[in-house]
């Protein structure tokens, strides 16, 4: 197992780490990697790739027309609106 370099890692958490936290994250860490580098090692042979332990289907009401909020009380809360749209402030150039 390769060792870690924790001030990489570290930056690019983009967190500052104290020398304690350092010496206590990089062991956390190699033992993290070790336990993935041992999972890596088990037998799938057979084994179909899942992406859940069991199956799950969506629940989905049906698909109504339902009556909607009325536009003017919608775009009462528009700060400024035109033609039934919000107009809102170009942030594109």
């Amino acid at each position: 197992m390769p060792d870690v370099d924790i001030n990489h890692v570290a930056h690019l958490a983009r967190i500052e780490l104290t020398d304690a936290e350092k010496v206590k994250f990089s062991a956390q860490l190699k033992d993290m990697l070790a336990y993935v580098d041992q999972l890596s090692r088990v037998d799938v042979t057979g084994v179909e790739p899942t992406a859940h332990a069991i199956p799950l289907t969506n629940v989905l009401r049906k698909d109504e027309i339902r009556p909607s909020i009325a536009t003017e009380r919608i775009l009462k809360n528009a700060p400024e609106s035109a033609r039934d749209l919000f107009i809102v402030p170009k942030i594109v150039e």
